[in-house]
């Protein structure tokens, strides 16, 4: 699967939540698989494979082949958007924004997926399937590979061991447990994650991990954008990005 596929993937699946989400917000009828594609206008066995991934996820659930709610793991992540820490972090996002012009987020690790827990204002335009909740490689990713960063070898093969690489991720992505170690030997040595052409065509994410008070890893905080916008600034950049990780770990640390 390409890039773009990925991404409409990732889109049609978050237009599936919301309109559950939406629903069961307003009090509504839960729905089926063949509704929910009447609704959204998509292919029913589509949205049946979609709706049956998003369960495994634990973003919506459902009982004996009946109409889905809402998942446990949503509602964790709605939890988890509300915590003081990652309230504070918008304006960082943002102050990364103004300072780089760049695209921010900061995610989190479930198993081998980042989930997206923030992003920037400039991070999602209309119809984009960016949005807190959006699910991604964790090997493939800036962000998600910043979260590995103090993986060893046995955890990682313990990871990833299992994983298809096949067909997921952009041209520069990895295709087996060994690539993905040796990209992150190459980048711990530079003190920062560089993700080219990983995830999506002409897109540079640069990452580093969010830690707290006990040092282990919190999140990840990146920033991206096509290569033109980040030229050969990695270095300068990968500096401002500790300093904004450095204080979201400190809005946690006194949260």
């Amino acid at each position: 699967m390409d890039s773009s596929a990925e991404a409409s993937s990732l889109a049609q699946g978050l237009r599936i939540v919301r309109l559950v989400v939406d629903r069961e917000k307003h009090a509504r009828q839960p729905l089926g698989v063949s509704q929910l594609a009447a609704e959204l206008d998509m292919d029913q066995s589509r949205v049946s494979r979609l709706a049956q991934e998003l369960c495994d996820l634990g973003l919506l659930e459902r009982a004996d082949r009946g109409p889905f709610r809402t998942g446990p793991r949503f509602f964790s992540l709605a939890a988890s958007l509300n915590t003081g820490w990652v309230r504070e972090a918008r304006p960082e996002l943002e102050s990364l924004v103004s300072a780089l012009g760049l695209r921010a987020r900061l995610s989190v690790r479930d198993g081998f997926r980042a989930i997206l827990l923030r992003a920037s204002s400039n991070d999602a335009a209309l119809g984009s399937f960016v949005a807190p909740g959006m699910v991604t490689p964790v090997w493939c990713t800036g962000a998600g590979r910043a979260l590995l960063w103090d993986h060893d070898r046995p955890a990682l093969d313990q990871l990833l061991g299992g994983v298809n690489f096949i067909g997921v991720g952009g041209p520069g992505a990895a295709h087996a447990v060994e690539e993905v170690w040796e990209l992150m030997g190459r980048d711990l040595s530079r003190g920062y994650i560089t993700s080219d052409e990983e995830f999506e065509h002409d897109i540079v994410e640069l990452a580093v991990p969010v830690r707290n008070a006990g040092d282990h890893i919190l999140a990840s905080l990146s920033v991206l954008g096509r290569r033109a916008e980040v030229g050969d600034d990695a270095a300068d950049i990968a500096t401002v990005l500790r300093g904004a990780a450095d204080n979201i770990a400190s809005f946690a640390a006194a949260g």
